[in-house]
C-alpha cells in the first residue's frame, strides 16, 4: 500500500476510534424510575397497573396485547372457540420457569383457580375468571376452558391472569412471592429484590422462550415525585421515565441528549359518584349540614356537574396538551369506543339551570376525592374541577392522597366523589368493571365505586359479552357505552397521552396500556 493511502487509513481509523469513544455507552443494566409505587409481587393479589407492570416481567400469560393493544398469542401458541361455551388452548412447548421446570397445563390450570383463593384482595383478579366454570388439561401442553353461556372474552381475559408455577406457590402466600421464594415464573426476567417503597431488582432469564433480552440487570426505582424522576433522567441516575409530566415535555425536547415516545394511552381519568346511598355524610347543604338526600341520584345534578367542567381547558392547561377531552369510558381506537359520543360541551349557566331544577338553587357542598401520585397531574386536574365546580354554586374541596391509601378507601365507599384512571380491551369489559350493577357473585361492578345500577345497560353489556362474533359485538357494546354516558354513570374528564423520556442511545415503542416493560427497551 503506498504510503500516503496507509497514512490516510490510520488517520481514518484514528478518527473512528474517537468517534465510537465518543459515544455513550452501553451498561449492561437498565434503571427505570416509575411513577407509582409496586406494592405487591404476587401477581394474583392486587390488581393495580403498577403491580401488574412488574408481574409482566417475571411472569407471562397465555395471551398478550402488544403495543397497539391487540390481542398476539403469550404461552399459548394458538386457542379456538371449539363451541359457542368451550376454548382451547395449545400452550408452546419447552418453556421453561426459572428454576428450569418445564411450563405444562397444569400449572395453567393452577394459576387459573389460584385467584379465587386470594383473601381480602383490595382488586381482585376474580373477574377474570368468574365466567369459567371448568378448566382442564386434557394433556401435557393443552387446556380447555368451560362458560356456562356464551362469552366472547375469554382469550382478553386469561391475558390478565399470569401464570405461575404450581410446584412454587402451590402452598404460598403474598408474602411468599413478595420475599421471592413463589415468584417463580417463565418471563424475561427473574426477581433478584423487592424493596417495598424503593425499588425492584431483577435480572436476566437467559432460558426466556423469545431469547434473551437485551439487559443483564434491571433496576425500577418507585419515583411518585414528577420533578424528581425528571431530575433523576437529566442526572443520568436512569436510563427511562415514564408519566412525564406535562410542565416537563417541552424542556426534555430541547435536550439532546434524550428523547420521548408518546401515545394516546387508552386511560380515561373519570369520576365516580356515590349513587347508592340515600344520605352521605361528605355532601352538605348550603348550611353546611348534611343533607337528607342525595343529590347524586339525580341524573340532572350529574348533568349539571359534566357542564360545569371545562375538559378542553383542563385538557390544554392543566395537562399542557397531553389529553384528549372524554366523551366515553375508553379511547378512541379502542374496542366499543362510540365516535357520536362527543365531550360535554362546557356550559356553566346551563348547570345552575339543572341544579335549580333538581332542588339545589343554592348548591351543596361536596368533597372532591383524587389520589396524588397515580396519575398524570392528577392532583391538579382533581383542584381545577373543584375550581369549575364552585362556578356554578357547588362549594367544592379537595381531598388527595398516596394511591396505595386512597384506592382501599375508596373501595370501601368512604368517598362521594372519586378520581380514577382506567384503561380496557374494550368499552363492554370497562362497563363491566366499572358501572354494572355490583354482583360479587358474577365478578360484575367490581370497580363500581359508586354503585351506579342500570338493568337495561346490564343486559346490554351481557349481550355484548356473550357476542363471539366481534363484528355483530361492538355495535352492542357501542349501545351499552351510549347508555351509561346517557345517565352520566360516571363523570369522563379525559384520555391520557402516555409519554415515556429515555437517553438518546435507547429506544422504546410506546403502547396503548401505558406499561414500561423493559424487555422492550432497546439499545439504538
Amino acid at each position: 500500500m503506498p504510503k500516503t493511502l496507509r497514512l490516510f487509513a490510520c488517520a481514518a481509523l484514528a478518527a473512528c476510534a474517537a468517534q465510537i469513544a465518543s459515544l455513550p455507552t452501553l451498561a449492561a443494566d437498565l434503571r427505570i424510575a416509575l411513577a407509582s409505587e409496586v406494592t405487591s409481587l404476587d401477581p394474583h393479589y392486587f390488581n393495580v397497573a403498577a403491580n401488574n407492570n412488574i408481574a409482566w416481567h417475571v411472569f407471562d400469560a397465555l395471551t398478550r396485547v402488544d403495543e397497539n393493544a391487540r390481542l398476539v398469542p403469550g404461552l399459548a401458541e394458538s386457542w379456538r372457540a371449539v363451541d359457542a361455551t368451550t376454548w382451547e388452548f395449545k400452550l408452546r412447548k419447552g418453556i421453561r420457569f426459572h428454576d428450569g421446570a418445564e411450563l405444562t397445563a397444569e400449572d395453567v390450570v393452577f394459576s387459573l383457580e389460584r385467584p379465587a383463593t386470594i383473601a381480602n384482595s383490595p382488586g381482585s383478579f376474580v373477574p377474570f375468571t368468574r365466567q369459567l366454570v371448568q378448566v382442564r388439561a386434557p394433556d401435557r401442553y393443552t387446556v380447555v376452558l368451560k362458560t356456562e353461556r356464551p362469552y366472547a372474552m375469554v382469550p382478553y381475559d386469561v391475558n390478565s391472569i399470569f401464570i405461575v408455577s404450581r410446584r412454587a406457590a402451590r402452598r404460598a402466600g403474598t408474602e411468599e412471592f413478595n420475599s421471592g421464594r413463589a415468584a417463580v415464573g417463565t418471563g424475561p426476567y427473574r426477581l433478584a429484590r423487592f424493596a417495598r417503597g424503593d425499588r425492584v431488582e431483577l435480572v436476566r432469564h437467559d432460558a426466556h422462550w423469545e431469547g434473551r433480552p437485551a439487559w443483564d440487570k434491571v433496576i425500577f426505582r418507585m419515583v411518585p415525585n414528577n420533578a424528581a424522576r425528571t431530575a433523576a433522567l437529566l442526572a443520568g441516575d436512569v436510563d427511562l421515565i415514564e408519566q412525564i409530566p406535562p410542565a416537563d415535555v417541552v424542556k426534555l425536547r430541547a435536550n439532546g441528549a434524550v428523547h420521548l415516545a408518546q401515545k394516546v394511552s387508552w386511560r380515561t381519568i373519570f369520576f365516580h359518584l356515590e349513587q347508592g346511598l340515600d344520605r352521605v355524610p361528605s355532601i352538605t347543604g348550603a348550611d353546611g349540614r348534611p343533607l337528607d338526600r342525595n343529590p347524586l341520584k339525580d341524573v340532572r345534578v350529574r348533568r349539571a356537574i359534566s357542564k360545569a367542567i371545562n375538559r378542553q381547558a383542563i385538557a390544554e392547561r392543566v395537562m399542557e396538551g397531553l389529553a384528549l377531552p372524554a366523551g366515553n369510558l375508553v379511547s378512541p381506537g379502542v374496542f366499543g369506543h362510540a365516535a357520536d359520543l362527543k365531550p360535554e360541551i362546557h356550559d356553566p349557566e346551563g348547570a345552575k339551570k339543572l341544579l335549580a331544577a333538581a332542588g339545589f338553587p343554592d348548591g351543596f357542598g361536596l368533597v372532591v376525592h383524587a389520589p396524588n401520585d397515580r396519575y398524570v397531574n392528577d392532583d391538579r386536574v382533581a383542584q381545577a374541577v373543584a375550581q369549575m365546580l364552585a362556578r356554578v354554586g357547588i362549594r367544592a374541596r379537595v381531598t388527595t392522597l398516596p394511591f396505595s391509601v386512597y384506592v382501599s378507601k375508596a373501595r370501601n365507599r368512604e368517598f362521594a366523589f372519586a378520581m380514577l384512571g382506567w384503561g380496557s380491551y374494550s368499552g363492554d369489559l370497562a362497563l363491566r368493571s366499572l358501572v354494572a350493577t355490583f354482583d360479587a357473585a358474577k365478578g360484575y361492578g367490581t370497580w363500581n365505586w359508586g354503585r351506579y345500577s342500570d338493568p337495561r345497560l346490564d343486559a346490554l353489556t351481557e349481550r355484548a359479552l356473550a357476542t363471539v362474533d366481534p363484528t355483530a359485538r361492538e355495535p352492542i357494546a357501542q349501545d351499552a357505552m351510549r347508555a351509561a354516558m346517557a345517565s352520566l354513570a360516571v363523570i369522563p374528564l379525559h384520555h391520557q397521552i402516555a409519554t415515556w423520556a429515555m437517553r438518546r442511545d435507547l429506544d422504546y415503542a410506546a403502547r396503548t396500556d401505558e406499561y414500561t416493560l423493559a424487555h422492550h427497551v432497546r439499545p439504538r
